[in-house]
C-alpha cells in the first residue's frame, strides 16, 4: 500500500470542485498541488466525480482519497523524477458532462490517467473518449457489468475497452449476493423491487431479482421511480398493499432515504435493502429513524476494519479533509495508486523518464499491475475487472451503518 505519515504535508485541503482550463499553466488553473514534489516531471491524474449536488458526499470522498494517494507518492518520491498532482472535474451525475470532462482530460497531455467516475452511466459516456486517446481509466465505483464485459455479459463476455479498469466488483456479483443474504440469512420471501431506471440501479435490481426468484423467493411487485422527484407516496402505498416483507431498491441514497421514510409512514414496517449506492451517512440523515434495520451491500470488506487500511484511515484523518472518505474512499485511493504503479513501471523501463507514447504504455502496464492496497490485493482480470470479489452487508444501527456479514457470492 506504501503509505507513510502525512505530518510533513500541508493539512488544509480545498474541498470544492477543481476546474480544468483549456490552456495555460497547470499551476495556475485550479489544479491541486499534491505535495512536496518540487521539480521533476509533473504527471496529472484526472478525477471525475460528482463534486456538487446530491451525490457530492461520495464524490468528494473519491476526490480526496485519490489526492491522498498522490501526496503519499510525492512524499515518498515513489517514482523518481515524477511529481503527481490531481485535477478534479465535477460531472454533476450527468453522462454528457462526464463525456465533456473526458474530452478535457484528453486535451491536456499531462493527464496520464483518470480516476472515476462514481456512476456507471457516466462511465459509459466517458469510456470511448478515453480509450480512443489510450488514456487509462480506473473507476473505484462503477459496478455495471456491461462496462467491462459487454451488453451480453450474461451469455457472452467480451471486453469493451482496453483502457478501462475498476477496483470495485460488479453488480453481477453484488445483486445476487444481496439476494442470497435476504433469502437465506434475513429469511424474507416476498420482495417488492423498485429501481430508478438508471444503468446502475436497473442493473442491480435485475441481478437481485433473478437470484431471489432462483432461490424460491417471490416478487410481489415492481416499480420504477423518477429520481428527480422526492414524493414517493404512491409507490409507498403500492408497497404496503402488496404484502411484501422486504423492499429491494436499485438506485442511490438521495432517493432511497426519502423512499424508506415514506414506505414506513404508510405503516408498512418492512426494511429497505439496497446496494453500495445507498451506503452513505446521508441515507440515514434523509430516512431519519425509519432507516433503522435497513440494509445495504457494498463492495469489499469494511475499510476501517481491514489491517491493510489502518494507515489510509489514519492518514486521511491527519490530512484534515472536511468530508469523510465514504464508501469508495479506499477504492479511490487504490485506483489512483494503480495509475501511479503503472507510471512507475513505464518510467523504470524507459531509463527513468516518460516515453513519448506514455499514455499507451501506461494503459498496457495497467493490465499487470498488482499490489497490496487499502482494500486488499489489487489486480485486474482479462476484462479489466478487479480480482477482489468480496462484499459486505451493512445494517443501520444506532445512527450508523454497521457491518453484518462479509463474504463472496457463490453462484
Amino acid at each position: 500500500m506504501r503509505q507513510r505519515s502525512l505530518i510533513a504535508i500541508t493539512a488544509a485541503l480545498a474541498a470544492g470542485a477543481l476546474t480544468l482550463t483549456a490552456c495555460g499553466s497547470r499551476d495556475d488553473d485550479g489544479g491541486s498541488d499534491s505535495g512536496n514534489g518540487g521539480g521533476g516531471t509533473t504527471v496529472v491524474i484526472g478525477v471525475d466525480a460528482p463534486l456538487t449536488g446530491d451525490l457530492s458526499a461520495m464524490g468528494l470522498g473519491i476526490k480526496n482519497s485519490a489526492e491522498l494517494a498522490t501526496k503519499i507518492a510525492n512524499e515518498e518520491k515513489y517514482v523518481d523524477g515524477i511529481n503527481f498532482k490531481i485535477e478534479a472535474l465535477d460531472d454533476q451525475i450527468q453522462p454528457s458532462v462526464g463525456q465533456q470532462n473526458a474530452t478535457q482530460f484528453v486535451a491536456d497531455d499531462k493527464v496520464l490517467g483518470v480516476v472515476g467516475p462514481l456512476n456507471s452511466s457516466v462511465g459509459e459516456a466517458m469510456q470511448k473518449v478515453l480509450d480512443t486517446a489510450k488514456l487509462v481509466q480506473v473507476s473505484p465505483a462503477n459496478t455495471g457489468p456491461g462496462l467491462t464485459q459487454g451488453p451480453d455479459w450474461r451469455t457472452k463476455k467480451v471486453r469493451q475497452f482496453d483502457s478501462y479498469f475498476r477496483t470495485a466488483t460488479t453488480d453481477a456479483v453484488q445483486g445476487p449476493f444481496a439476494a442470497q443474504y435476504v433469502y437465506n440469512d434475513f429469511k424474507k420471501r416476498k420482495v417488492f423491487v423498485i429501481d430508478d431506471k438508471k444503468t446502475y440501479g436497473a442493473g442491480l435490481a435485475a441481478t437481485f431479482t433473478t437470484e431471489f426468484k432462483k432461490l424460491g423467493g417471490k416478487v410481489v411487485g415492481t416499480e420504477h421511480i423518477n429520481p428527480d422527484t422526492k414524493d414517493y407516496s404512491a409507490v409507498a402505498t403500492k408497497v404496503k398493499n402488496s404484502g411484501a416483507d422486504v423492499v429491494y431498491y436499485g438506485g442511490e441514497y438521495p432517493q432511497a432515504g426519502p423512499l424508506s421514510k415514506q414506505i414506513k409512514a404508510t405503516g408498512a414496517k418492512i426494511p429497505l435493502v439496497g446496494g453500495d449506492g445507498i451506503k452513505s451517512a446521508d441515507f440515514i440523515k434523509l430516512a431519519g429513524s425509519s432507516a433503522v434495520g435497513d440494509l445495504a451491500t457494498s463492495v469489499g470488506a469494511p475499510v476501517d476494519t481491514l489491517p491493510s487500511a489502518k494507515e489510509f484511515v489514519a492518514n486521511y484523518k491527519e490530512a484534515g479533509y472536511k468530508e469523510p472518505f465514504e464508501a469508495y474512499g479506499g477504492y479511490s485511493y487504490d485506483s489512483a495508486w494503480a495509475i501511479i504503479e503503472a507510471v512507475k513501471t513505464v518510467v523504470e523501463k524507459n531509463d527513468g523518464k516518460l516515453p513519448d507514447d506514455a499514455r499507451a504504455k501506461i494503459t498496457a502496464a495497467m493490465q499487470n499491475v498488482s499490489f497490496d492496497g487499502v482494500t486488499g490485493k489489487v489486480s485486474f482480470d482479462e476484462f479489466g475487472d478487479t480480482t477482489n470479489k468480496q462484499l459486505t452487508v451493512y445494517s443501520v444501527k444506532d445512527g450508523a451503518w454497521s457491518p453484518v456479514k462479509s463474504g463472496t457470492y457463490t453462484g
